[in-house]
């Protein structure tokens, strides 16, 4: 998942008093592992803190993601 903070927020899907209840959401929390690139640790454009950031499925990989997605793919192909 790329810099997507608020679409992939499970708590529109499970809290009804935030405030982007309701809202279509990727549900990427339900997957065994989740990557997160981000820039960042600032919150998305709604400005609430996400959950998944802080589920055990989920790691954190901060950078710009084209670069860190370029060394990421080089490194994979030197396997």
């Amino acid at each position: 998942m790329i810099g997507a903070n608020d679409v992939v927020n499970p708590d529109a899907r499970d809290n009804p008093n935030s405030l982007i209840a309701g809202m279509p959401i990727l549900e990427v929390d339900r997957a065994k592992s989740v990557i997160v690139l981000k820039r960042g640790q600032g919150r998305g454009f709604s400005g609430l803190e996400n959950p998944l950031f802080f589920k055990s499925c989920t790691t954190m990989l901060y950078g710009d993601a084209k670069s860190t997605l370029s060394h990421l793919a080089q490194a994979v192909q030197h396997v």
